[in-house]
């Protein structure tokens, strides 16, 4: 199964450190200005780890969504302690569309939605880029067209 695009992972990371960076100098000077350089340190740490913390969380959220196209139909795996299996025939989907919130935005990043007459069996796969959420709808689509004409 593939993974969401792997570049976006890393310009997610890079944010990440970026804005722990940047967090970290702010509150550092914050505290060594009010109570100190033992807690200018301290909250340089803090920050530090919660960043390196975050980070870890992001590559595991990351890299717990998978999908793959088959002959007949859409296999999405998702998630980190519970790890889900969706399976979507191409000719039960009704529509695709893609949908980028201000986050995703931020990162140029996509959700592919897959809505099929059962509820429950609707699947989403985050973190694409735009270019490949238009490909992987436009070819869902083709697929689903060509799989529900043919039932």
């Amino acid at each position: 199964m593939a993974p969401p695009i792997p570049g976006a992972l890393a310009d997610a990371c890079s944010e990440v450190v970026a804005i722990t960076v940047a967090l970290a100098a702010f509150f550092g000077l914050v505290f060594l200005a009010a109570g100190g350089a033992a807690a200018g340190l301290v909250s340089v740490l803090v920050v530090v780890l919660l960043g390196a913390a975050f980070s870890w969380f992001l590559r595991r959220r990351y890299r717990a969504w998978r999908y793959q196209e088959r002959h007949e139909d859409l296999l999405v795996a998702r998630g980190v302690m519970v790890r889900r299996l969706s399976v979507v025939p191409y000719g039960r989907m009704q529509f695709v569309e893609v949908t980028a919130g201000p986050i995703e935005r931020l990162f140029h990043l996509s959700t592919v939605k897959l809505h099929t007459a059962a509820a429950a069996s609707d699947a989403r796969i985050p973190g694409l880029e735009a270019a490949e959420a238009a490909r992987l709808r436009d070819r869902l689509t083709e697929l689903g067209e060509s799989m529900a004409a043919g039932m």
